[in-house]
């Protein structure tokens, strides 16, 4: 690769994809009790399921920025070392982390006049964001240059769709995302919300059906009507709220109906799940829109 890209640990992609495209990734990091932990660790890997297993027994988590002194350590390092930096951020429209790491780059340019630095708001959250990240790792694997790489992001980032359900209407209650009385009718009636993300990156409720196995054949129907042909040919991603078993039967049925074999799944990272909950489950893909 002819330079180097940055992320942060909303991106929840694979710990063997970070590593094979030698990705830096940006921990974002989270609080219970007063003690405070990062979303993601270099060569470390988090019992997520545990995260998940405390959140439903009534565990607490708040959520912040990566660490400032930190980030910006890193940043310095890889342009004294030479190398130019491509940053894909998580969406500003549900954290700071994107300004704060574009604000701190944008800094750095007098100082290394030299060096090519770039940023993307991918305006994405999860591993929307994290397929985004991807396919730029595969351009620069692939000899594309930084400027090469940087446009098709930014071309492409709204053709990123993201489709997502929830099991339990309370933590987006909390979050601010819904009000409290939708969320008790919805665990009531057994109410599943189907949501996107928007352009502004932002998450909108956009459907609700009854019942577990409807909201997930929702997030298909998504998928079918406006997936960007071939299909097929498509590298989707899907992330969950410690719920794998949810997850492989949206993905069998992607395998099954629509002919996709690269399909990868990961666990939702704590900074996300705190606010969205056990039991999400995220759909992403190339589409006509968002």
């Amino acid at each position: 690769m002819q330079f180097d890209i940055v992320t942060d640990s909303s991106c929840n992609l694979l710990d063997e994809m970070i590593e094979e495209f030698g990705l830096h990734i940006l921990p974002l990091t989270f609080m219970s009790d007063g003690e405070q932990f990062q979303s993601y660790t270099q060569g470390e890997k988090s019992d997520l399921q545990r995260f998940y297993t405390m959140m439903r027994e009534g565990k607490i988590f708040t959520t912040s920025l990566p660490n400032q002194q930190d980030s910006e350590k890193l940043l310095h390092q890889i342009l004294a070392n030479g190398r130019d930096i491509l940053y894909i951020g998580f969406s500003s429209g549900l954290s700071g982390t994107y300004e704060a790491t574009a604000g701190m780059l944008d800094a750095m340019r007098s100082e290394f006049p030299t060096r090519k630095i770039f940023h993307v708001d991918t305006r994405g959250a999860s591993m929307g964001e994290g397929l985004l990240v991807y396919k730029a790792a595969c351009m620069a694997r692939d000899g594309a240059t930084i400027e090469e790489t940087h446009g098709w992001v930014e071309a492409n980032k709204f053709n990123l769709a993201h489709w997502f359900t929830v099991d339990d209407l309370m933590y987006l209650f909390r979050g601010g995302r819904v009000s409290r009385t939708s969320a008790w009718a919805g665990s009531l009636l057994n109410i599943k919300p189907v949501l996107h993300m928007d352009n502004a990156g932002h998450l909108i409720p956009m459907e609700k059906v009854r019942g577990r196995r409807k909201s997930i054949q929702a997030l298909f129907e998504h998928m079918k009507e406006s997936a960007i042909q071939p299909v097929s040919d498509q590298t989707v991603f899907i992330s969950h709220g410690d719920c794998e078993e949810d997850a492989n039967y949206l993905a069998d049925m992607i395998r099954d109906k629509l002919g996709v074999t690269d399909i990868r799944i990961n666990y939702v990272d704590p900074v996300i799940g705190a606010h969205s909950g056990p039991g999400t489950l995220a759909l992403f893909f190339l589409a006509d829109k968002r």
